[in-house]
C-alpha cells in the first residue's frame, strides 16, 4: 500500500463518514504517518478493501481528467488547511495557486446578495489589489456573495480559489462553469475534497465550509442571514483560531442580521473598510517585507559596483527611470 492510496482511502472513509475525521487527523498529527493512521483504520474495519479499490478508481480517474491530487503531506498542500483538526487527507484540484502567501482571505455570505453587498465587494477587492497585490481571495462558487467575490477578484488580478461541495467531473451551478474556467487561467484554482461523482448536497456544502475558511488567515463575513451559511463559516474559522470581520448593515435588514449579531458579540471584528482588516492582520508590513525581500535579491545580482555605480543604483531607486542629466546633477 502506497502513501499516495492509503490517503485517499481514508478520504474516502471520511468523506463517507465512516471514521472521524479529527481522530484521523489528530493520530496524523501524532505519527507524522498516513499508512500508521491507515493500519490503524484497517485494524477496525472489515470492509476497507471496497475504499481502497474507490482510491485506485479515484487516483485513475484523476490522472486521465488533468486533475491533480494533494495529499495532506504534499508540499503543495495548503499550509494552513493543514494545521486544522479536521483537515481532509485529500484535496483534488483544477488549476493550482499556491497559498503559502502573507495575505489571503475568505469572502463569504449570503447567496441572496443585495446591491449594497456586491458595491461593498466590489470597493474592498479593488482596495486589497492596491494594498496586497499578492493577496489570494477563497470562496465557494456559489451564488450571491461567493461569485461576487470571484469575479472583483480575477477583475483586480488577484488570484482566486473556489472550493466546491462536489465532485470536479461537474459544476454547480452550472452557469459557473465559465467563472471557473477564467479563474483556473489566471493563475487560481478549483478545488474540493469529494471524488468524482459525488453530486452537491445540503450538508457538502456545511462540510466544505470548513475548507474554505482553513485555507486563509481571515475570513470576512459580507451579508448573511441570522442563520446564514456564511455564519457557519465563521465559525469554522473561530475554531481554528482565524480572524473573522464582518461588514456592518441596517438594524432591520434580515440580510445583515448575522453580520451585525457577530459584531454585537464579539464574534467579528467590525469591518468598514478595507483598511481595517489590512491593518489588523499586519499585512501591509507583510506586503513590504515581501517587496524588500524581492528588491534584496536583485541587489544580490549585483553585489560588486564601483562609488560611480552605486550613486547611479541610488539615483535610480530614489527617481526611478530618469535622464542621464538628471543622474549626473544627483
Amino acid at each position: 500500500m502506497d502513501e499516495l492510496t492509503a490517503c485517499l482511502t481514508l478520504s474516502a472513509l471520511a468523506t463517507s463518514e465512516k471514521i472521524k475525521i479529527q481522530d484521523a487527523v489528530a493520530l496524523y498529527n501524532a505519527t507524522h504517518s498516513v499508512i500508521a493512521v491507515f493500519e490503524d483504520i484497517k485494524s477496525q474495519r472489515d470492509d476497507i478493501d471496497v475504499y481502497i479499490r474507490k482510491a485506485e478508481e479515484e487516483l485513475k480517474w484523476a490522472e486521465e481528467h488533468n486533475v491533480t491530487v494533494l495529499p495532506i503531506y504534499d508540499g503543495r498542500y495548503p499550509p494552513l488547511l493543514r494545521e486544522c483538526s479536521d483537515a481532509p487527507f485529500a484535496l483534488f484540484t483544477r488549476g493550482y495557486c499556491d497559498l503559502n502567501t502573507p495575505c489571503s482571505i475568505s469572502i463569504v455570505g449570503t447567496r441572496k446578495c443585495t446591491q449594497y453587498g456586491k458595491e461593498v465587494i466590489n470597493e474592498f477587492v479593488k482596495d486589497f489589489a492596491i494594498a496586497c497585490p499578492d493577496m489570494v481571495i477563497v470562496s465557494g462558487l456559489a451564488y450571491g456573495v461567493d461569485i461576487f467575490a470571484h469575479r472583483a477578484a480575477m477583475d483586480n488580478n488577484i488570484k482566486t480559489v473556489g472550493v466546491v461541495a462536489h465532485g470536479l467531473d461537474s459544476m454547480y451551478p452550472v452557469s459557473h462553469a465559465v467563472e471557473a474556467k477564467r479563474m483556473i487561467e489566471q493563475g487560481g484554482m478549483v478545488v474540493t475534497e469529494f471524488f468524482h461523482g459525488t453530486k452537491a448536497i445540503g450538508r457538502y456544502f456545511l462540510q466544505r465550509n470548513r475548507i474554505i475558511a482553513g485555507m486563509t488567515q481571515a475570513t470576512l463575513v459580507v451579508e448573511s442571514a441570522i442563520r446564514g451559511g456564511g455564519l457557519a463559516t465563521a465559525r469554522n474559522a473561530q475554531d481554528n483560531g482565524r480572524d473573522v470581520f464582518a461588514i456592518p448593515g441596517p438594524i432591520h435588514a434580515e440580510l445583515s442580521e448575522g453580520c451585525n449579531e457577530l459584531i454585537r458579540t464579539n464574534r467579528a471584528a467590525i469591518a468598514t473598510s478595507a483598511k481595517n482588516i489590512i491593518e489588523d492582520m499586519g499585512w501591509q508590513q507583510q506586503t513590504q517585507l515581501q517587496e524588500a525581500k524581492k528588491r534584496g535579491i536583485e541587489r544580490e545580482m549585483f553585489p560588486t559596483l564601483s562609488a560611480e555605480e552605486e550613486k547611479i543604483v541610488t539615483s535610480l531607486s530614489l527617481h526611478g527611470n530618469c535622464q542621464s542629466n538628471v543622474i549626473a546633477l544627483n
